[in-house]
């Protein structure tokens, strides 16, 4: 059941080789995409569960981020935003109620 959802989200789900340890089975998996997300269990069911559950944690923190930084670009202004792309203003660049022109399309017509 894990293995479906994490291949919809574009995820491969490897499972490693049972281990015995005091006697019990002890099943470990991670996601191939991501190899530092593994999880162990008693159960396979249980393990996909806790990779899951670590997965979805992983992916809340990286929206989150993502939304951060998101909100710093937003903030820029056009000269801030262009000049933190390339370090300069282009020139015979300008911008008019949102729609980007150049001078070039004055300069052969």
């Amino acid at each position: 059941m894990f293995e479906e959802n994490f291949r919809e989200v574009g995820l491969t789900f490897v499972e490693l080789p049972i281990e015995l340890v005091d006697g019990r089975p002890v099943y470990r998996g991670y996601l191939k995409e991501l190899p530092t997300i593994n999880a162990q269990g008693e159960s396979r069911k249980t393990m996909q569960q806790r990779l899951a559950t670590i997965y979805q944690a992983y992916r809340t923190e990286m929206l989150e981020e993502l939304d951060e930084e998101k909100e710093k670009t937003m903030n820029l202004s056009v000269d801030e935003l262009l000049r933190y792309y390339d370090g300069e203003t282009f020139d015979g660049f300008s911008i008019h109620e949102g729609n980007f022109e150049t001078d070039s399309e004055n300069y052969w017509n």
